[in-house]
């Protein structure tokens, strides 16, 4: 099968500049609604992938995130939220994008077109095979999403991938593709739309399954939730009452004694 790009196909719309605010608005948000079907679609996929990162992380490994521009960014969000929203530590899940950490707010001219940085970024890290890499590129084709996957192949490193077109050079490299085809973009080419928005959806899905995989939920609630502002101190207490059936005053002091409200909640009593 030949590869086409989807995510660079002509928009299904044209004269943009000629429709009214709430004419953008409304064809934007009719486009945004056929993202979350095609995500559906990618879930066997999904599963596939999150089962491994499970094990790994089970087994003391790491989950990596690796990509370019926006892809890159959204990697680094996920990866940044996940010790404030379970209380895992800063080195279980990481994302690097291309150009470093400068690049998560101005685009580093060609990084993205190296064959080598991909794997030099992640060895800074020690990347080995006890770990799993996670190459995020919505047109499957960047060079340094590639490249760093490849060597990860030739080091016994599991990887997977997150793309929106099929048959692209990215998800014939990754061991566990994951290929969302979400169409044109409104503004054609502009894969920080939809695409940006598949792999989002994809990331909340991958890194919050493995989370409560782990343990890191109790029945629905962020009980292992880092307590660094008034707001989740607030989330925790009402959690905490919740689940003790005590009023607000005891569940603040055990809140603030035991420091999380897993533990709060297990040394009720004690």
């Amino acid at each position: 099968m030949s590869f086409i790009k989807t995510t660079e196909q002509t928009s299904n719309y044209d004269h943009l500049e000629k429709m009214s605010i709430n004419e953008l608005l409304t064809n934007i948000n009719k486009e945004d609604k056929t993202v979350p079907d095609a995500v559906q679609k990618s879930i066997p996929q999904i599963e596939a992938l999150v089962s491994q990162i499970v094990q790994k992380l089970k087994d003391g490994g790491r989950l990596f995130y690796i990509g370019a521009g926006t892809s890159g960014r959204l990697g680094v969000v996920d990866a940044s939220e996940c010790p404030p929203t379970f209380g895992v530590s800063y080195d279980l899940v990481l994302g690097l994008i291309a150009g470093g950490d400068a690049a998560i707010r101005k685009a580093v001219e060609f990084a993205e077109d190296s064959i080598n940085l991909g794997w030099q970024d992640l060895q800074e890290y020690h990347v080995s095979e006890k770990d799993v890499v996670i190459g995020i590129a919505a047109s499957g084709t960047t060079p340094y999403v590639i490249s760093a996957l490849q060597y990860c192949n030739n080091n016994n490193i599991i990887t997977g991938c997150i793309t929106c077109n099929e048959g692209s050079p990215l998800a014939n490299t990754a061991q566990f593709p994951i290929v969302t085809v979400v169409g044109p973009e409104f503004v054609t080419g502009s894969s920080r739309m939809k695409a940006g928005t598949a792999q989002k959806l994809i990331l909340n899905m991958i890194s919050t399954a493995t989370m409560i995989q782990l343990g890191r939920v109790k029945g629905n609630k962020m009980v292992d939730m880092q307590l660094s502002n008034n707001k989740l101190v607030d989330r925790g207490t009402r959690m905490i009452m919740e689940e003790l059936n005590i009023e607000r005053e005891e569940a603040a002091t055990l809140l603030e004694k035991h420091g999380s409200v897993r533990n709060a909640i297990h040394n009720y009593g004690a």
